[in-house]
């Protein structure tokens, strides 16, 4: 029992240490709206009009930028649904069997059926031996959450959170308000920082904040649009960060453009389809976050495409049938949706819908 209880005890201490980044960024935060609001522009800003201009302004980015933060931290991360995990019965026999080519049987059985397109490096099917489930396209086990986390990009620690599918949008919007927040309280708060220098402020305390108060605006600045700008360019390529620097690998090998449908599309799959919930932290992205739409190149001449819908089976070299799967609802909004605009990606003249799911070896992967 002592050692279950040490377990405990440590588990307990480091959620604590978690919540270290975020109890730092909302000091930093809270101290910005103390400077900016009261040092500033109620002490500082002589002007009324530049006064509540600066004040009405600064209190929509700072709203929309808490908001986004807020959703970022506490909205769950989700998880691989039932039809992923393994039975009782099956786990039971996994523990059974021999950990060769019986196992390896065993979960072809259970992928079979599956939605996945994607596999390891090495051409197996991917299998998280912790979570004993077969893992959906672009999910990954996060080793600080011990969990599968469906389309993760990456932990981040300023939000104590797996960022994934269920706020991507979220972590996107707040990369974006921050950046606003920060340029707009650097911008407003120039040209007081300037009279700090040639001694044209008053000698109170306001004189500080103001200059400490631009010099964290600046900086935070620089850092946020390095970041933001990198995830807007994998939003356009539709790729996570795990997949920028891993490329997700399909029957034909590594396609680091794998899941790319063209700018339009990859944008939708991740804001929605309409705009006016674009710049709100609500969900509105598409799918169910367990299958997603494909751009599959470089197709086995041997395997023709299927039609999206065909539950013919198709068998591998090895004699294993692997039915066509359909397309799922979630996957074949964005193929068969009339309503996109002009795209001229090469990458989508070259699209194989419904491919058929590609025979695999198996491993386990965690």
């Amino acid at each position: 029992m002592a050692p279950s209880g040490s377990g405990s005890v440590k588990r307990s201490c480091q959620r604590v240490l978690y919540w270290i980044p975020v109890l730092f960024i909302s000091i930093i935060v809270c101290w910005s709206y103390y400077a900016y609001v009261i040092q500033l522009c109620i002490e500082s800003m002589g002007n009324i009009g530049e006064k509540v201009v600066c004040l009405l302004a600064y209190h929509v980015f700072f709203i929309m930028f808490a908001w986004a933060y807020w959703k970022t931290i506490f909205t769950k991360p989700m998880n691989p649904s039932k039809e992923f995990h393994l039975s009782y019965a099956d786990k039971e026999l996994m523990e059974r069997v021999d950990r060769g080519e019986s196992q390896q049987e065993l979960l072809r059985r259970i992928a079979k059926d599956l939605p996945v397109y994607t596999r390891t490096m090495s051409g197996a099917i991917r299998y998280c031996d912790r979570c004993q489930l077969v893992k959906p396209d672009r999910c990954h086990h996060c080793s600080v959450c011990d969990k599968c986390i469906l389309k993760m990009d990456h932990h981040c620690p300023w939000v104590n959170n797996c960022v994934g599918f269920s706020n991507y949008k979220f972590f996107l919007l707040f990369l974006a308000y921050s950046l606003l927040y920060c340029l707009f309280t650097a911008a407003t708060d120039l040209q007081y920082f300037i009279k700090f220098w040639t001694n044209g402020l008053p000698d109170t305390q306001a004189k500080f904040h103001i200059m400490f108060l631009f010099f964290a605006a600046a900086m935070f600045s620089v850092s946020l649009s390095s970041l933001f700008g990198y995830h807007c360019w994998l939003v356009s390529k539709n790729r996570s960060t795990l997949e920028a620097f891993r490329a997700p690998a399909f029957r034909h090998g590594a396609d680091k453009s794998g899941f790319s449908l063209g700018f339009s599309k990859n944008l939708r799959q991740v804001f929605g389809d309409e705009k006016k919930y674009w710049f709100l932290p609500v969900f509105t992205s598409l799918g169910d976050g367990c299958s997603f739409p494909t751009c599959l190149v470089n197709q086995d001449p041997e395997q023709p495409p299927t039609p999206a819908g065909n539950n013919s089976a198709v068998k591998n070299g090895d004699n294993h049938p692997f039915p066509a799967k359909p397309l799922r609802e979630s996957q074949s909004h964005l193929l068969n949706s009339e309503k996109s605009w002009p795209e001229h990606d090469v990458g989508e003249d070259k699209e194989k819908h419904g491919t058929s799911n590609p025979a695999m070896t198996i491993e386990n992967e965690t």
